[in-house]
């Protein structure tokens, strides 16, 4: 069945929610703020790590030089930054976020829409997100996004319990996201078998990744929402690098 993959994600993301705003509510204020913080520390070490491996990752560049992955990364973060400063996707998002906190009566709760929208950064960016749906839409397997529904599972108990309601919406974008790719997935396939089109996506990933841990722990210095169409940009550089030296 396609999208099992993705129903099986969000019902865990739900779970995982529910399960973290339970544990929340014994929780006192100040213990909430360390916990947000650690778990910041924890997200920046997750993407720092991921980011790290990719840049120092040298499979499938063999006609590449030396210099793309750092080149590759600059240009995609930049590129895509400024698309997303143009669109206002992060403005848009936080739109989004309070119009869902109206619609479920938590005008009260100033950290839902922080928490909505880190969570849904960290739950959807990565290559994992979509790859997973692309083998699930084209090959019906769903090993992949079901490994990613139980760490998802995981990774929004520990949100939730530290920054609330917010997180329990994240599933949205994820079906959304999941599911648009696993509906497109025979057109998106050729892009991502392309050269090193998921290394780089993954690359960009764990960057922005690293930026949402610097949000949560220090407050928001990043506006990770905007970097979005980095990710685009990562597929787009590897597709042209990749032809470009080939040719």
């Amino acid at each position: 069945m396609p999208g099992l993959g993705t129903i099986v994600n969000v019902v865990a993301i739900i779970l995982g929610a529910l399960i973290g705003m339970l544990c929340g509510k014994k929780i006192k204020a100040d213990t909430r703020n360390s916990l947000t913080q650690v778990l910041g520390l924890c997200v920046m070490f997750v993407g720092g790590s991921g980011a790290i491996k990719g840049l120092l990752f040298t499979e499938g560049h063999a006609v590449l030089p030396d210099s793309y992955p750092t080149l590759m990364m600059i240009l995609s973060l930049v590129l895509g930054t400024l698309c997303g400063e143009l669109l206002k996707i992060e403005t848009r998002l936080e739109r989004f976020g309070e119009w869902l906190k109206s619609k479920v009566k938590a005008e009260n709760d100033v950290g839902f829409v922080p928490a909505f929208v880190n969570t849904s950064l960290v739950v959807c960016v990565g290559a994992v997100a979509v790859v997973g749906s692309i083998e699930d839409g084209l090959l019906g397997q769903y090993t992949t996004l079901f490994a990613k529904a139980l760490l998802d599972f995981l990774i929004v108990i520990m949100m939730a319990s530290a920054t609330g309601i917010g997180c329990l919406f994240s599933f949205l974008p994820v079906g959304i996201l999941q599911g648009s790719v696993t509906a497109a997935a025979k057109l998106a396939q050729p892009l991502l078998t392309y050269g090193t089109a998921i290394a780089d996506l993954s690359t960009v990933g764990s960057v922005m990744i690293c930026a949402v841990g610097i949000n949560l722990a220090f407050g928001k210095k990043f506006r990770v929402g905007n970097m979005l169409p980095s990710l685009v940009f990562a597929i787009l550089i590897a597709i042209g690098f990749t032809y470009f030296s080939a040719a």
